[in-house]
């Protein structure tokens, strides 16, 4: 098994990396990052007392770019550290300890340890393992798939889930303000008090040939929004123009993605953000992404008070389980 996992193929892989993780010519990092260049993406203080202006920047954001930064978002510095610490302790754990959570072979729930995540086109391999579990609502937990080492790592996942409540709640009422709706409407339209927030720990070992290796290919992401804690090591991109540029890294911000669904939902007047990410040659980058899922079986399309004759709905509404199904198998939408 260990073969298989990335981790282990980064040990033995001192100059080179397999054929199956070199990317095509278009999608090299090396070939296709602007280079000396650093996306000044939105940074939005959500303390700022200037209500008005905090919510003109993050409408601004998710129309014009689908990716922000928020800073003094009420989580403490304290609780992240935590969260990043089990995190990178899981994954310093014995590989057979590991194994213990890997996501079970032909399992349709995408929880668990693993390496493979979505078909992909030429069968390349990203430059990454992974945990995914879900952290919230409680009776959506299956706790098999939470590590048990480190100790304290159930605890710092459950402070950082309590603590961000708040910023989901202030990010959809901002957005669905921005869209002429009431303030409630978005969440509800994409989940409400059923909303699933889905961890994923991407840990993305050293990799000899980062310019010709990815993280993660270029995507949007399928949940509504995404809150992600990156460590210090730089990897996050976002397309620009057809461009690709690094994102700046901000010490203790979230990194905020619109996702497909909040696109949808919107009728488009969101756009969810094209993302990649790269890799380090000396150093491990992981990051900590939420994202916030509607329920499988809950239907999103364009919001009804969006659609009219003069501006008809330009997406289908489907359940997001049909959604994810399409997307990661590369069928159309």
């Amino acid at each position: 098994m260990e073969g298989e996992r990335v981790q282990g193929i980064a040990n033995f892989s001192t100059e080179t990396i397999p054929e199956e993780f070199i990317r095509s010519t278009n999608e090299q990092p090396g070939l296709t990052t602007v280079p000396g260049t650093v996306l000044d993406v939105p940074v939005i203080d959500l303390s700022d007392p200037d209500e008005k202006k905090m919510l003109e920047a993050i409408i601004d954001a998710s129309r014009n770019w689908g990716i922000f930064q928020v800073v003094n978002h009420g989580i403490p510095d304290e609780v992240i550290r935590k969260l990043q610490e089990v995190g990178k302790g899981f994954f310093e754990l014995p590989q057979e300890e590991k194994e213990l959570y890997a996501k079970p072979p032909g399992s349709q729930s995408i929880e668990g340890y693993g390496t493979q995540l979505q078909k992909e086109l030429q069968g390349k391999k990203a430059w990454v393992d992974h945990l995914f579990h879900r952290i919230w609502p409680p009776r959506e937990i299956n706790y098999q798939f939470w590590p048990k080492n480190p100790p304290s790592y159930r605890e710092a996942n459950e402070e950082y889930t309590k603590h961000m409540h708040g910023v989901v709640d202030k990010l959809f009422g901002c957005l669905s303000v921005g869209l002429g709706l009431e303030g409630h409407e978005l969440k509800e339209a994409v989940g409400g008090e059923n909303l699933v927030y889905l961890l994923k720990i991407n840990y993305y070992p050293p990799c000899p040939r980062p310019d010709l290796a990815l993280g993660v290919p270029s995507h949007t992401d399928m949940s509504s929004l995404t809150i992600l804690v990156p460590n210090d090591v730089q990897g996050l991109q976002a397309n620009r123009d057809g461009h690709w540029y690094d994102v700046k890294y901000i010490p203790n911000a979230l990194i905020i993605h619109i996702g497909d669904q909040v696109e949808i939902a919107s009728n488009g007047m969101y756009r969810s953000v094209l993302h990649r990410t790269t890799v380090n040659k000396e150093q491990t980058r992981i990051s900590w992404p939420v994202f916030l899922e509607p329920p499988s079986d809950l239907e999103v399309g364009p919001h009804p008070k969006l659609v009219n004759e003069a501006n008809p709905p330009k997406y289908k509404t489907k359940k997001y389980s049909e959604y994810c199904y399409c997307k990661l198998n590369k069928i159309p939408q």
